[in-house]
């Protein structure tokens, strides 16, 4: 009977680094229920030990009718036992990052060891690696870390494949008395379409349904960012200064408000997006997604929370991301951002809490920063630029409140 050489890479098997929320409802259902071997890597004991006694996993389906299903074949390495993960990454067939943008530095190292390790047993096999973060550039940020912890003259371009991703999908923090159950189940909205970067492969694009390679991923990362996450902040920025006691996403955009004014600035940040990528969007494409999008963020099934969707201000308000990302477009095209800006200021004073009573730690200090050194953290905690963006600077300070003082949104919507 024939065994399996260990070093030999598995074409079949991807490796995901993260079993988090996208990782197992996203990244290694569409892996898992197309045949492959789905093996994660995660630092958390509970899970790690968990999927390896089960050896699968549930996803419940939020829609207009639930349904469940089962990932089969799944596996788990702890990603402290660094011995385990550098051989899973040099066998695997095809790899996923979905560790957050402020842990994917940490685990490039590990990687990097595995791909020494691939280079020597098995030369001449590229290995894709699926960047699932919502971070724009992420192949290049990738790319720079990686060849810092490879020997020079390995040959990244060739033998590394960067593909950068939009991640669509809208997963909500999971009920806690639902993870006491079942510390594995995930609840996820029915959307299943992974778009990637079709140039970034070095091999064969795998025959995995749900997969949308597109030759212009950069328009793609930028549409998800300035559209679906620009207008999802909006809502739970705007609805929380109108409604603070609401929990769940639904319950704002049943304002009749808050829907208006979220959709404009949808809008507005279309435009803006049709004018820097007119070869990949018309206005009617921009126009049916918004809605689309408007739809899905009115799931009641999928009960996503206002914190959730709000949190972790000093990420969703920085420099390059939904916000000031598009805002730093329009100047590019001499176009309007007046309500971009508007939503953002919103969001200085958001304080929504978690299911347990609290606010994400780190805002609690960005916005008592804010509150007494209100340029400097804007500075210092957003990076944003004292010069290039001194307009915008002085445009939020006009519009920040402090807390209690409330807000009153003016917008013409046509």
């Amino acid at each position: 009977m024939l065994t399996q050489n260990k070093s030999q890479v598995e074409i079949r098997k991807i490796v995901i680094f993260g079993a988090g929320k996208i990782g197992r409802s996203f990244i290694g259902q569409l892996f898992g229920c197309s045949g492959y071997k789905v093996v994660f890597i995660d630092v958390d004991p509970v899970i790690v030990t968990r999927l390896n006694q089960q050896g699968n996993y549930r996803i419940v389906i939020k829609g207009e009718i639930e349904e469940e299903i089962i990932v089969p074949n799944v596996k788990a390495i702890s990603a402290l036992d660094k011995d385990k993960v550098v051989d899973a990454v040099s066998t695997a067939g095809i790899m996923a990052v979905s560790v957050g943008k402020n842990a994917l530095e940490k685990v490039i190292p590990v990687i990097a060891a595995g791909l020494i390790q691939r280079f020597t047993n098995n030369p001449g096999i590229p290995l894709d690696i699926i960047i699932a973060e919502n971070m724009r550039s992420s192949a290049s940020f990738v790319r720079t870390i990686l060849k810092k912890n490879l020997p020079s003259g390995f040959p990244v371009e060739t033998m590394v494949g960067l593909i950068e991703t939009s991640i669509g999908k809208m997963v909500p923090i999971m009920p806690l008395a639902e993870l006491e159950n079942d510390p594995l189940v995930i609840f996820a909205e029915p959307y299943n379409t992974l778009i990637l970067d079709g140039k970034g492969f070095k091999s064969t694009i795998p025959s995995v349904k749900g997969l949308a390679p597109k030759n212009n991923i950069k328009a793609w990362v930028d549409c998800k960012a300035f559209i679906h996450n620009l207008g999802h902040a909006t809502a739970a920025y705007y609805g929380y200064s109108l409604h603070p006691d609401a929990v769940y996403m639904y319950e704002l955009l049943d304002d009749s408000d808050v829907f208006r004014f979220t959709r404009a600035v949808m809008i507005q940040s279309s435009e803006i997006l049709r004018t820097a990528y007119s070869d990949d969007f018309t206005a009617a494409d921009l126009n049916d997604h918004i809605d689309d999008l408007l739809y899905r963020f009115r799931n009641k099934t999928l009960k996503d929370t206002i914190f959730r969707v709000g949190h972790d201000l000093v990420r969703k308000l920085s420099t390059d991301d939904r916000f000031m990302g598009v805002i730093h477009l329009a100047m590019q095209y001499r176009k309007p951002f007046d309500m971009i800006l508007e939503a953002m200021s919103l969001g200085l004073c958001f304080r929504a809490k978690d299911e347990e009573g609290n606010m994400f730690p780190s805002d609690i200090v960005f916005l008592g920063a804010l509150s007494i050194e209100f340029e400097s953290t804007l500075i210092n905690d957003l990076a944003l630029d004292p010069i290039a963006d001194y307009f915008i600077i002085e445009e939020l300070k006009k519009r920040y409140k402090l807390p209690g003082q409330g807000f009153k949104v003016r917008f013409n919507n046509g």
